[in-house]
């Protein structure tokens, strides 16, 4: 068997993320860029030969200070960043009825939009949509089927997704695993053994229960970082492109389905869990979706969900002035296809910076929520089929939809194909079903203090 150390090393990929992510942040990158191109050239020729320089590199450019002239104003402290968000509910009216019915149609629609989104997980969307209209399958709206005729599977190279990501719906029989469902079983975990965890709890539940090689990006830095004795918050900057990435928010659901009404409450656990592994808006992302989830069976309109996850963040982030614009489209009536040209002509989705950002797909999940009309087929349809990062997209706006409408009004063609059972990489959690994972949740839920204020 051989050993990809390469997945381990600052490549010239990697130092392309670290150089966008910089300028993004406000770093006066011009400081360092002749090095920086420098060994990004080295590390192209030969990654391993050349890591130590890499590696010294990216401290330089931690230490890089933040221009004095930029504009947005992003901490990472909690105290720092409940002083720095609009007025807010802080609470909302938890949902009535069937809660349970609730958290179920969250897990299930969580599990559904993932899988809708797997095939096609790193394709540009001129490939995606090429897929789409050959099957006759555009607007998305069911999964995409293996029994396809040879040409167009040819055509579109999906031996690559079978040998991959064996995540067709009509070929599976359960939820297969994947880093969006790992991460809301391992927070569930946690959530069981101390429902006021702490960062390093979460340090700790990383290190016992995740194998290395199922960890990405910021993810996987940290847990490196974890293993070289650098603690949160440090675990989250040293030698960290991914820093802003997506994968705290794809984190949050858990927080959200336990503390249904309580948005303030579950964004400071996103936090606890964000700041290990991610800093500013890749912390803000996952509060931001914790917030939403909390008060979506609460609130009876979309705008107003999303709103009240941007009164947890920071009102002067780059990831409220993002999903702002995207709200504003969406008063504009611009089009569907309008707002998501939008995004494509702001990011670039082949490059990993903006594929992966956590800014770049917060406002694909807010366009699938406001042009999804409420639909659940329509909104993680009209998420994943933007491209970008579709199955985590697709997964966090069938939560959204999911945990609203509740899974007694999912369609089956949906949820059947799931067979109520999810594949984890957890070495605790190898598979579950998903009726006890809503148990669970469900039953947090009732035992949080915090309902009663």
């Amino acid at each position: 068997m051989t050993i990809d150390t390469a997945y381990l090393c600052l490549t010239d990929d990697v130092l392309d993320v670290e150089r966008k992510q910089a300028i993004e942040e406000g770093k006066p990158f011009e400081r360092v860029a002749e090095e920086f191109e420098t060994v990004r050239e080295l590390v192209g020729q030969d990654p391993h030969k050349h890591q130590d320089r890499a590696g010294t590199l990216l401290d330089a450019v931690e230490d890089l200070p933040v221009r004095d002239s930029y504009s947005y104003h992003e901490p990472a402290d909690l105290d720092a960043i409940r002083e720095s968000r609009p007025d807010g509910p802080r609470m909302v009216r938890p949902p009535t009825g069937d809660v349970y019915d609730h958290v179920l149609g969250g897990w299930l629609g969580r599990c559904a939009g993932c899988l809708l989104g797997k095939p096609v997980e790193g394709w540009m969307v001129e490939r995606i949509h090429g897929l789409l209209k050959d099957l006759g399958m555009y607007p998305l709206r069911q999964y995409v089927p293996s029994q396809m005729p040879e040409s167009v599977w040819r055509k579109f190279r999906l031996d690559e997704v079978a040998e991959h990501h064996l995540a067709f719906a009509d070929e599976v029989d359960h939820m297969v695993r994947d880093d969006d469902l790992d991460f809301t079983i391992a927070n569930l975990d946690i959530l069981r053994g101390d429902v006021e965890f702490d960062s390093e709890d979460v340090v700790s539940y990383w290190l016992s229960n995740f194998p290395l090689y199922k960890m990405f990006t910021a993810e996987r830095v940290a847990y490196r970082n974890f293993s070289n004795f650098v603690l949160p918050p440090e675990s989250a900057t040293r030698r960290n492109p991914y820093r802003e990435g997506i994968g705290a928010q794809i984190r949050a659901d858990i927080f959200g389905y336990t503390h249904l009404g309580s948005p303030e409450a579950a964004a400071e656990l996103a936090w606890r869990d964000a700041r290990i592994s991610h800093v500013k808006n890749g912390i803000y992302g996952e509060m931001w979706v914790a917030a939403m989830l909390a008060a979506a069976p609460g609130l009876d309109d979309r705008e107003g969900v999303i709103r009240t996850g941007l009164s947890e963040i920071p009102a002067e982030s780059r990831l409220t002035e993002a999903v702002e614009d995207v709200i504003g489209w969406y008063h504009d009536d611009v089009s569907y296809d309008g707002a998501v040209g939008r995004i494509h002509d702001r990011w670039d989705e082949n490059s990993m910076y903006g594929w992966l950002h956590t800014i770049s797909n917060a406002q694909i999940v807010a366009v699938g929520l406001l042009w999804g009309e409420g639909d659940f087929e329509q909104s993680i349809g009209r998420a994943v089929q933007v491209g970008f990062d579709t199955d985590c997209n697709g997964a966090t706006v069938g939560s959204i939809v999911g945990l609203r409408t509740g899974a007694s009004a999912l369609p089956s063609e949906w949820v059947d194909p799931l067979n109520n059972r999810v594949e984890s990489a957890l070495h605790s959690h190898p598979t579950r079903t998903i009726t006890w994972l809503a148990t669970e949740s469900y039953d947090l839920w009732l035992q949080n203090p915090r309902l009663d204020g």
